[in-house]
């Protein structure tokens, strides 16, 4: 078969990309070669993917988690064009993983044509090397402002005659209205593709819902293919931060007789927030995102994480009292980690003419070093050592580097070379890879040292944790919702066979 679907939802984080991933684990259990696409992510969550010329290369980590569910290695193809938010005016374009231009509003028009050349290139090879690929959209399909240039959601569906679902999330409210006012605000065309729905997060008495589909399906005359339950397990690769609530996942009892209390800074233009959640599947760890200075004090370990803009983040740390939180806490010899940009940022200080163009400006000074900011981006696999034997993965994505460090400072890890990377300041901690924490061994000792600074003396790791366990489990669970929930004949006579012909137009639709 050659097949294509296009995942579209009512809003932002409806529940697209798990959607997306849980159809793409069910079609690769049935065997079928699938792969996932999305033509154009805006996120600060990125992976790394080493291309066929062995350079590095970035694409949405969502579209690297829907790889995995396909049972393939990311590839940059999956994710053609990725805008990487620096304000809330300006975003870093990122095409085929290679960071080419910065945009605002104003001037994305200009770009577009060639985006969207790009994206149509990428789909049509992905659909020659597979037998079906399943496309995420982006935002709404009703965003009608932006129809006319649309290359990702219902531009791309008309484009590549793709077959559309539209999933709501039931949790926010609305999601009746919400589902029947995208379709009726396309054009004719494009509701021609919209095949149905699907429901996401329900709880209750799935008979109380009953009579909503019944009426959604009179005034579209379009069916809703399932309705997911709400699952607390699903939120390990988070597509944004803000998909997360105040504590990631359901921490599980400890394994000694303390807890470890986390704090993550929620930084606004934070980056790679999927660094902690490895710390999160460790039983006996609460790991918590916040704004508030009052519990940075009563955390056993506060973590500065990436930033996609190190120099306004900082000054905003220093604007709300965060900046003073995490200084008391050090000063108190307890335990800090800053990563990428959270490590630039606990610097004695950071030239920057390139992210911020702001120069130099002084950062907190509770590391003995100094960062530059280069044009040159750094997008690379890394892996090495901790404390001398402890092996450990992550990769790099950042324009800052080490340009002076006080040479008796220790590194916290060390390139396969040999060479020193991060630092290490009685209990602060820096680096400035992602991913690191996934390494069991380095995450679990970590921890242990994590502990013994805080005072937390009954706090035992456990020794069976396993982060890609974990991520495993989560998309098998993604595949095993949509199996036991959606109409999976119904989808795949869809995937197969493409829209069904004569679905009736919904009033008013938009102009021609």
């Amino acid at each position: 078969m050659s097949g294509g679907l296009l995942v579209a939802g009512t809003t932002s984080d409806a529940g697209k990309s798990v959607l997306t991933a849980g159809i793409c684990r069910w079609l690769h259990r049935r065997g079928v070669r699938v792969a996932p696409f999305k033509a154009q992510n805006m996120s600060n969550n990125s992976a790394v993917v080493v291309g066929p010329d062995g350079r590095g290369g970035e694409l949405g980590r969502a579209q690297a988690m829907q790889a995995a569910a396909c049972g393939l290695a990311p590839d940059l193809r999956f994710n053609p064009v990725l805008l990487k938010p620096g304000s809330d005016h300006a975003s870093q374009v990122v095409l085929l993983g290679t960071a080419i231009d910065t945009v605002t509003a104003g001037n994305f028009h200009e770009l577009r044509p060639r985006l969207a050349e790009t994206a149509h290139a990428a789909l049509a090879e992905l659909r020659a090397a597979y037998e079906v690929v399943i496309c995420e959209g982006a935002g709404s399909p009703a965003e009608i402002n932006l129809r006319a240039g649309d290359y990702v959601n219902m531009g791309l569906a008309r484009h590549a005659g793709l077959p559309t679902i539209v999933v709501g999330d039931i949790d926010r409210g609305g999601v009746f209205a919400s589902m029947f006012g995208t379709v009726a605000l396309l054009d004719p065309a494009d509701q021609a593709l919209v095949a149905g729905f699907v429901i996401n997060k329900f709880r209750g008495d799935r008979g109380l819902l009953q009579p909503g589909l019944d009426m959604l399906h009179r005034v579209t005359g379009r069916p809703t293919y399932g309705v997911l339950p709400w699952e607390l397990d699903l939120w390990l690769d988070a597509e944004d931060s803000l998909a997360y609530g105040r504590v990631l996942g359901r921490p599980a009892a400890p394994r000694g007789t303390d807890w470890l209390d986390v704090a993550v800074v929620r930084l606004p233009r934070i980056s790679n927030a999927t660094d902690v959640e490895a710390l999160a599947t460790e039983p006996g760890v609460r790991v918590r995102l916040t704004v508030e200075p009052a519990e940075l004090a009563a955390a056993d370990l506060v973590v500065l994480p990436g930033s996609k803009s190190t120099v306004a983040d900082l000054a905003w740390l220093r604007e709300t009292g965060l900046a003073d939180a995490v200084t008391a806490h050090a000063a108190a010899g307890r335990p800090l980690l800053g990563i990428c940009g959270g490590f630039q940022m606990l610097a004695r200080a950071i030239h920057d003419p390139v992210e911020s163009r702001r120069g130099s400006v002084p950062g907190l000074g509770l590391l003995p070093i100094e960062i530059t900011f280069d044009p040159r981006k750094t997008v690379r696999r890394a892996a090495g050592t901790a404390d001398g034997d402890v092996p450990v993965h992550g990769y790099e994505i950042h324009h800052g580097y080490v340009s002076a460090a006080d040479p008796a400072l220790p590194p916290l890890l060390r390139h396969a070379d040999g060479t020193g990377e991060g630092a290490r300041l009685g209990a602060v901690h820096g680096t400035h890879w992602h991913g690191a924490f996934e390494s069991d061994e380095f995450r679990r000792r970590f921890l242990t040292e994590v502990a013994r600074l805080a005072g937390r003396t009954g706090f035992k790791v456990a020794p069976d944790t396993a982060f890609a366990t974990a991520r495993e489990r989560t998309l098998d669970l993604l595949g095993d919702l949509v199996e036991e929930h959606l109409d999976t004949d119904a989808l795949w006579r869809l995937i197969e066979a493409g829209p069904p012909p004569g679905l009736p137009f919904v009033p008013p639709g938009a102009p021609h």
